[in-house]
């Protein structure tokens, strides 16, 4: 991933250098994430680790999500007011998802939980390309919602919107037999908040006509949930997300002391914490629980960033949750009027769900879903892509309509 990135970084760079142009589009993240990359490097070349070699891997593993976040915002907003990249990507994403759960679906029905692409063996309980049900349910987290704004746009002419919610319900459908009350939960946070934004901003048609679009979508997921639920090991594997028997209550303890434990280790070392990355090295004295486990995190990413960089990391994410909230929940009028701004809500929500997601896992840790996450964050909060408000006045009164919304 870090060799792709810093090739499509210099395509980029030369893409520039061809056309005789260089326009940066700047972010007000962009100042966090440097400041927090800094942190990091002082850790690295000034020894302030327990792992230096963890370390260095973990400073890598940010400069290639900082290419990420940068490339993202340069190339998906490059045609002002357009939106067509953002649509294509909306398109893409939507295609991944339903792909995605299609794979994960049809190893659950031939191999169960054991085996991925029907030929690698892990004992972790896999679910589709990931050895893990809860990493699945990450990406997915952040797939669905912006599919979601993909098909509320109606940026898709070619494509019967009705396939493209059924999509949307496989992909449901997906987290829902993965067994993972950490993704089952976030997508009802998302799904609250999703429809709390369209009932706060959509004109009451276009309520009454997405309103049973909705509800189809849910009843095509209960379907699908139970119908992949009816037998054997897959019935006991889905229908868990909703049990509460004492071997559950044990693993979500385990968790909580966990957290715990790394809060007391965040105390030890308040400034500059042990150092990014090294959270599997530096843990095992700080247990306070006994347990043959191997705790390569600690299942909640707001914790474990405070044990690895203490306060100057602390400060720094809590200015990024910030920047991220205020940019991207501010203007939502003013995005929805373009034909894409769906797409720029849901990631918004979905960002927000991995956030949630991130006090019980450590999504942040694997890379693909940090790569995705820098990208839904760079969607929902560019404000440079935004339509002002006076140029919408504008194009309104010389056609003579009121406000409208795509669907």
């Amino acid at each position: 991933m870090t060799v792709l990135a810093l090739l499509a970084l210099v395509l980029w760079a030369l893409g520039c250098a061809q056309r005789g142009i260089l326009k940066v589009r700047w972010s007000p993240l962009y100042w966090p994430f440097l400041a927090f990359l800094f942190v990091a490097s002082i850790q690295l070349f000034g020894r302030f680790t327990t792992d230096h070699l963890a370390t260095r891997e973990a400073v890598v593993k940010l400069l290639t999500n900082l290419v990420f976040f940068f490339l993202a915002g340069q190339l998906l907003f490059t045609e002002s007011g357009s939106g067509r990249i953002v649509k294509r990507l909306g398109l893409i994403v939507t295609v991944l998802a339903f792909a995605l759960s299609v794979l994960a679906l049809a190893q659950v029905m031939t191999t169960g939980h054991g085996l991925i692409y029907w030929s690698v063996r892990t004992p972790f309980g896999p679910f589709g390309p990931y050895v893990s049900a809860n990493d699945y349910c990450g990406l997915l987290e952040m797939l669905i919602p912006i599919s979601v704004g993909f098909v509320l746009s109606g940026s898709s002419h070619r494509v019967p919107r009705v396939i493209l919610w059924l999509a949307v319900g496989v992909a449901l459908a997906s987290v829902a037999i993965s067994g993972s009350r950490g993704g089952a939960g976030v997508i009802l946070i998302e799904l609250v908040l999703f429809g709390l934004i369209i009932y706060r901003h959509r004109s009451r048609g276009n309520w009454n006509l997405g309103f049973p679009l909705i509800a189809g979508l849910l009843l095509v997921s209960v379907g699908m949930f139970a119908w992949m639920a009816n037998g054997g090991r897959r019935a006991d594997r889905a229908l868990s997300i909703f049990q509460t028997d004492k071997s559950i209550q044990v693993k979500m303890g385990d968790r909580f002391w966990v957290a715990k434990d790394t809060l007391r280790m965040a105390l030890s070392h308040p400034w500059l914490g042990i150092g990014v990355g090294t959270f599997e090295t530096a843990f095992p004295p700080y247990m306070s629980h006994p347990s043959d486990l191997h705790w390569t995190h600690a299942h909640d990413d707001f914790a474990e960033g405070l044990a690895e960089t203490g306060v100057a990391g602390g400060v720094l994410l809590l200015w990024g949750l910030v920047l991220f909230f205020s940019l991207g929940f501010s203007h939502i009028r003013e995005r929805l009027r373009a034909g894409w701004g769906w797409i720029s809500i849901g990631a918004v929500v979905g960002a927000t769900g991995l956030l949630c997601h991130s006090l019980v896992d450590f999504n942040m840790r694997v890379p693909a879903n940090a790569a995705w996450f820098v990208v839904c964050v760079v969607l929902a909060t560019q404000p440079g892509s935004w339509p002002d408000r006076s140029s919408r006045v504008t194009r309104e009164s010389a056609s003579g309509r009121t406000e409208e919304f795509l669907n």
